[in-house]
């Protein structure tokens, strides 16, 4: 008996250990992903930031974002492939020029914002970072309107008044995307070359219910041309002739933008595959999606690899870390041997 309680002792006691340094290494684990996150958080883009005068200047006071080592690049990703080509993008680049503005708040800029600016925002032509309030640190747009759902279509149709107002002749196409989006610039500027910015059209995923012609999902991101900007501000905001404020600012920007005459373009590929996306990538490959989506989406909800162009523009719902993942697959992971069509 004494034996038995002996060998019953040992065991737990060895359970107790063997627990103890799974959670050491579960906390470390832990720990360490919030360092490498903070680090990032912490490195700069290409953005050209304020000076060290109007840093101490800002009345929000919020803290600098510089100081630690880069674990990202934020220069040119042609230092990663040495003899790679990328001239038809660099000219894409000088012939269609993109703002991009950036929807986020306050408490997100170190947590998801910083990420976008560290990743694909830095291909934009032209980036603006827009908030209820001016961060001069970061830097962000301050719009003055309050945070929350339901003070997203507000929000947006002060953003691209401002845009209009202050930056019209920066950029021909206009992105809309939210903090938690990822954009893939090339892909977005191929789809924008046949069209040209002063017809009044806008892109992005299609769903059909609430405006005639369908509107655009705002978290996969939508894409105005100039003549569209100025219809929706000269025609719409500015003499009300929209909804200005309230709850689901896509479908309210849908109905603007159709009162105004500008009309929503097929964004799929010429196969009929989605170039923007409400979802990360594997919700559209395993098709496992909510019902109204389903409901909703002006193609058939369709899932699949074959669903999906070879030249997709967006995914929505991407956190920090895939950020950077889809960063590195997008941009750094080729198969060796292999040259990759330039058609659909």
């Amino acid at each position: 008996m004494n034996g038995c309680s002996t060998n019953v002792w040992w065991c737990v006691v060895l359970t107790m250990v063997y627990g103890s340094v799974l959670l050491l290494l579960n906390l470390k684990y832990s720990n360490d992903s919030k360092i490498v996150l903070s680090r990032l958080s912490a490195g700069q883009s290409s953005c050209v930031c304020p000076t060290a005068s109007s840093t101490a200047n800002d009345k929000h006071g919020e803290k600098q974002h510089k100081g630690e080592p880069l674990l990202w690049q934020a220069e040119s990703d042609a230092s990663f492939h040495k003899g790679g080509d990328d001239t038809v993008a660099r000219r894409l680049e000088q012939k269609v020029r993109v703002l991009c503005y950036i929807m986020t708040n306050p408490e997100s800029l170190d947590t998801k914002t910083i990420h976008v600016k560290n990743t694909w925002a830095k291909r934009c032509n032209k980036v603006l970072f827009i908030s209820s309030v001016t961060n001069n640190t970061f830097p962000t747009v301050g719009v003055n309107i309050s945070e929350g759902r339901h003070h997203l279509t507000g929000k947006t149709m002060k953003a691209f008044e401002y845009i209009y107002e202050h930056h019209i002749d920066d950029a021909d196409w206009f992105l809309k995307a939210d903090d938690d989006t990822y954009v893939i610039l090339e892909n977005l500027r191929h789809l924008l070359e046949p069209y040209s910015p002063n017809e009044p059209v806008y892109f992005g995923h299609h769903f059909t219910p609430y405006v005639k012609q369908g509107y655009h999902s705002g978290g996969a991101g939508y894409v105005l041309s100039k003549e569209a900007l100025r219809r929706l501000v000269v025609n719409g905001i500015l003499p009300r002739n929209c909804t200005i404020d309230g709850y689901g600012e896509d479908r309210h920007m849908g109905g603007c933008m159709q009162n105004v005459g500008v009309r929503i373009v097929n964004s799929t590929d010429s196969l009929g595959r989605s170039r923007f996306h409400c979802f990360q990538p594997w919700g559209h490959l395993f098709g496992k999606y909510p019902e109204w989506y389903i409901r909703y989406d002006a193609n058939g909800a369709k899932s699949g690899q074959n669903s999906i162009s070879d030249y997709a523009v967006s995914f929505h719902y991407i956190s920090p870390q895939l950020m950077y993942g889809l960063e590195y697959v997008v941009y750094h992971l080729r198969p060796y041997g292999i040259k990759m069509a330039d058609n659909e």
